[in-house]
């Protein structure tokens, strides 16, 4: 190969790495893909994330850009070593980012590269991500604009998201305030991609009947399970299938028959640790988090890990941007509707006093959310 055409293959190959930086701030996911080969390669071990192929690439990035609040990238130049129709290289990359549940950060990485020459020109075989350095100290900035004030101060800010994002006729804000609507089908799009990335196996169904069905396939025969207190539950008919049935154990109506005074041991035992717990929550946020607001926290061990699998049965309502957005409904949509519930049935209100969120489950499989797309329960 001739000293100009090496020249070349550099020239191209650093607009190439140059165009990848582009269409990730542009959020131009399509064009990301388009810029591998059909079997490329995009690896990132510290998220940690694989995709395989355009199609996944494009996929996959969708998920974790519609979790940005903001993202701003930098790649610096680095090594390129051409070996005829291949080619590796090492570009360094300056990233700030926020995530939509308030997280943010600064970090230093390298993107180990692969090339190869096409018919299209060159393209990333390969890009591996390796973070180098990272600081989740909470950046103080924000973007400019009329909500930016609001958001640098540790308010909701998810007028200044839609803002920076582009990608929404009205804001999370106006979205968020009715918290008894359900979502648009794009954002129940949305939340199931997440929840998956973050190792939830989920459903999308259509309304509580089918929630109904779906759950007598998933509770195995003969086992123990639990149904946790929740008008979605009441309403949907699950907890009476499940209490009344004979293929398995039902674990709520055996505790009440307890002795709290003489068996309460017995009875912390039962609920935390069931095969199978069954139960909803206060909210599941667009970045795949779910959120359980609780008064005695009696629940909660269940859902956290206790129970050998769980599954949440959520309406469409319950939906919100962030993490911000969900405590909001906690506090102003679901403990007044349980509060007056409360004081009906015990003559007492409800209080907020354990909150659970649970942003990934560690072992596949065993945390199913049926979300629905009709709105039920609190």
């Amino acid at each position: 190969m001739n000293d100009f055409q090496e020249i070349a293959d550099r020239v191209e190959i650093e607009a190439l790495r140059g165009e990848f930086t582009d269409a990730a701030m542009m959020r131009d996911r399509a064009r990301l893909a388009g810029l591998f080969t059909p079997d490329g390669v995009l690896r990132m071990p510290n998220i940690p994330v694989e995709f395989i192929g355009r199609e996944e690439i494009r996929t996959g990035g969708e998920q974790l850009q519609d979790q940005w609040d903001f993202f701003v990238q930098n790649s610096h130049p680095g090594i390129i070593r051409v070996d005829g129709d291949t080619a590796t290289g090492r570009t360094y990359m300056q990233e700030i980012a926020r995530v939509l549940d308030g997280r943010s950060g600064l970090n230093f990485a390298i993107y180990h590269d692969t090339y190869r020459r096409t018919s299209e020109g060159w393209k990333f075989a390969e890009r591996v991500y390796e973070v180098r350095y990272l600081d989740t100290t909470p950046l103080a900035g924000s973007a400019p604009g009329p909500d930016a004030q609001a958001h640098g101060s540790g308010e909701t800010g998810d007028t200044g998201r839609t803002a920076v994002a582009g990608e929404a006729s009205t804001s999370a804000t106006e979205r968020a305030d009715d918290f008894s609507a359900p979502a648009s089908a794009e954002r129940l799009d949305r939340v199931i991609a997440a929840l998956r990335a973050n190792g939830f196996t989920a459903e999308l169904l259509d309304d509580a009947a089918a929630a109904r069905a779906r759950i007598k396939d998933l509770i195995p025969h003969g086992a123990d399970v639990f149904t946790g207190a929740s008008e979605t539950l009441r309403l949907s008919g699950i907890a009476q299938d499940i209490e009344a049935s004979d293929r398995h154990q039902a674990i709520r109506p055996r505790v009440l028959k307890m002795d709290r005074a003489t068996e309460s041991d017995q009875i912390r035992r039962l609920v935390a640790t069931p095969d199978v717990f069954v139960a909803s929550v206060t909210a599941v946020t667009e970045t795949g988090s779910l959120v359980i607001a609780s008064g005695s926290g009696s629940q909660l061990p269940a859902s956290a890990g206790g129970a050998a699998r769980a599954i949440w049965v959520v309406g469409a309502q319950k939906v919100v941007p962030d993490l911000s957005t969900a405590l909001r409904r906690v506090e102003e949509h679901a403990l007044p509707l349980e509060t007056a519930r409360s004081q009906e049935a015990y003559g007492h209100p409800s209080a907020v006093n354990r909150l659970l969120v649970l942003n990934a489950e560690p072992h596949p499989g065993r945390g199913t959310v049926l979300l629905l797309r009709e709105a039920i329960g609190f």
